[in-house]
């Protein structure tokens, strides 16, 4: 667990965490480092250890701080059944200035997981978690018959693969996929999964 930020005020906290923040938006995960938040800070690196003994504890708070950020950005209101779907499949696109700034930090951070075991687990208990969520969703839209029957799960996985793929294609080429060929790729991929046939071999 990363160490709680300890001061004499709150303010001291806020500082911190801005200052980490606005390094990953600059640097992204791999510019992230003791020295670059403590200039950022215009502070002194032995100040930050008392706060980060280690690069991974750093690195342990940006990944909590990220989370709280991305968890605090305001959703938008999905309704029920695919609509609900529709609406968090959304949220996780890069539509605007401040999504796409959280999806580069993210993606800029798997690097630094997959080199870590401990951070890979835990990124894996994350998406795991999301999957579960949309595997609720599939489940509500279903038993409004706007999804048919199969296995709740897959369809759940194969939606997570398609906007985690279509975040990096957004990130990569933002000419191709501006805001509105995402939302038109995301229907149509929607559209899609309402139309095709039971499949019986699926767990119903």
């Amino acid at each position: 667990m990363p160490p709680r930020i300890k001061g004499d005020h709150e303010a001291r906290r806020h500082d911190v965490s801005e200052a980490v923040w606005r390094v990953l938006a600059a640097r992204g995960f791999g510019g992230l480092t003791m020295r670059a938040v403590a200039a950022e800070l215009g502070a002194t690196t032995g100040l930050l250890t008392h706060y980060f003994p280690t690069k991974r504890d750093l690195v342990a708070y940006a990944l909590d701080l990220l989370d709280l950020r991305s968890a605090s950005r305001p959703r938008r209101a999905g309704g029920k059944g695919l609509s609900a779907l529709r609406a968090v499949l959304l949220d996780v696109l890069p539509l605007t200035d401040e999504a796409t700034n959280s999806s580069r930090i993210w993606v800029s951070s798997w690097d630094t997981a997959l080199a870590d075991p401990g951070l890979s687990d835990d990124y894996a208990r994350k998406y795991g978690r999301s999957r579960d969520k949309l595997c609720d969703l599939v489940v509500a839209a279903q038993q409004l018959g706007e999804l048919p029957a199969g296995d709740p799960a897959r369809i759940a996985a194969g939606a997570q693969s398609f906007v985690l793929g279509l975040v990096v294609q957004a990130l990569l080429d933002p000419q191709a996929f501006p805001p509105h060929r995402q939302a038109e790729l995301l229907d149509d991929y929607l559209a899609t999964l309402a139309s095709r046939p039971s499949s019986g071999s699926d767990h119903e």
